[in-house]
């Protein structure tokens, strides 16, 4: 292998990482748009009641 190509592949690479970065970070900044804060929800409360109908 020459030095041109083990420069092409890095290159490669490189473009390859950056691509996989801004898609993480693509779906990072979907994820915390749709993010609902932990004051907005409601504390849901355990229903008993199946433990009763079990058999």
């Amino acid at each position: 292998m020459s030095g041109n190509d083990k420069r092409a592949v890095s290159r490669g690479e490189q473009i390859q990482a950056a691509e996989r970065e801004a898609a993480k970070q693509r779906i990072l900044d979907l994820a915390e748009a749709e993010r609902i804060p932990v004051e907005e929800t409601t504390r849901a409360m355990p229903e008993h009641g199946w433990r009763r109908d079990r058999r």
